[in-house]
């Protein structure tokens, strides 16, 4: 009988959380499976992008909306020290209600978004927005699902390309989870100037170590109830501490509170939030500079002796292995699958069932409810 996470799949399945069990098990799987897909796709990409990130005129925007917005928070600043032209990370959810603090129609534009559905309305009205308002605009679409509207929406236009994760990467499960960090490195490889092939195959290796080594203390750890957990992270890792601070609130259904900080800014008032039933973990940089502020917050925390518990995962952390010298954006990935691991825990000790915790349908898988108001209609 296969076990996950400490748990029969049989147990898993048992309390409604299988699909999402199995959703971060199969990442690396899902990384490798990427990997050949992209090879495959390399010249349409190099075809589609040509010159454009080299053009200082160039506007990048990376958006999504909730976990989708993260990954381009995660990754822009990486992609935006590489390349002459401008990227942003700006959520869908920003550039639908302030157009015209982002958008500027005589700038040649591409909009590169992130969806594991493609069916959320702010998706295609994103899209609908930038053909409106930069007409000459071209457009990415990283999708988990040929079939949604997002990537039917550009499949027979010359200015889209349509770059589609393996189909298993579009969660069953509520929480984003495989399609998050499949979406993530897509972009990574498509756009970084540094990615080499064999970076996937080593990062696919180096999850399968993470999810065996961590298994067990991870289980061990989530089984202490607290009702706080803060993530903390630098740089690109502030966003993830933001991704995985969502995933916990969204598989707890809001019962365990978080919050999401970088190092140096968790000191300007939201270290007052905790308390002893907090857990503190801190995604720990690549960066040397960075590494140096954040053993002096974790110095501090620990001897001040009130949170519950105080964790780096990373590589020196409690959560940690050894990696190649890569940037933070590369390795968030990995660091990723502690905080998921960690996020099912939580929720199958609070009695929920992970691969739906809102069972009324308050929130939803797809989000459902928005009227999208056209921005040229006062």
């Amino acid at each position: 009988m296969t076990t996950l996470f400490e748990r029969t799949s049989t147990g898993w399945r048992d309390i409604g959380g299988l699909d999402t069990a199995e959703e971060i098990a199969h990442q690396p799987a899902l990384w490798e499976a990427l990997a050949t897909h992209l090879g495959a796709m390399r010249e349409r990409i190099q075809a589609f992008l040509g010159d454009s990130l080299r053009d200082p005129r160039q506007t990048v925007i990376l958006t999504g909306a909730g976990s989708s917005a993260y990954v381009g928070e995660i990754i822009a600043d990486e992609i935006n020290a590489a390349w002459p032209c401008q990227v942003r990370a700006i959520p869908t959810t920003s550039l639908l209600t302030h157009p015209a603090l982002y958008l500027e129609a005589g700038a040649p534009t591409l909009l590169v978004s992130f969806a594991r559905s493609g069916n959320s309305p702010e998706s295609t009205a994103a899209v609908q927005l930038v053909r409106d308002l930069a007409p000459a605009a071209r457009f990415l679409n990283i999708t988990c699902n040929a079939q949604g509207a997002l990537a039917r929406q550009g499949e027979h236009d010359a200015g889209t390309l349509n770059l589609l994760m393996p189909a298993a990467s579009c969660d069953r499960g509520f929480a984003m989870t495989s399609s998050f960090s499949c979406m993530l490195l897509a972009a990574l490889c498509a756009l970084d100037p540094d990615f080499q092939p064999e970076h996937m195959a080593t990062l696919a290796e180096l999850g399968r170590q993470a999810i065996d080594g961590w298994s067990a203390p991870v289980a061990t750890l989530a089984a202490q109830p607290v009702s706080r957990v803060i993530y903390l992270g630098s740089g690109p890792l502030e966003a993830l501490a933001r991704e995985a601070a969502l995933k916990i609130m969204e598989l707890t259904a809001g019962r365990v509170m978080t919050m999401a900080n970088s190092a140096l800014g968790f000191r300007h008032g939201p270290k007052a939030a905790v308390n002893g039933e907090t857990l503190v973990l801190l995604f720990r940089s690549a960066d040397a500079l960075s590494r140096r502020y954040e053993e002096d917050l974790l110095a501090e925390l620990r001897r001040d002796g009130v949170a519950h518990a105080v964790l780096a995962i990373g590589t020196g952390g409690e959560f940690g292995i050894d990696t190649p010298p890569w940037p933070d954006a590369w390795l968030a990935p990995l660091w990723l699958l502690a905080a998921q691991q960690y996020a099912l825990h939580q929720s199958a000790l609070l009695g929920l069932r992970p691969d739906n915790p809102f069972t009324g349908g308050i929130v939803n898988r797809v989000v459902q409810g928005v009227t999208i108001h056209r921005h040229d209609e006062s």
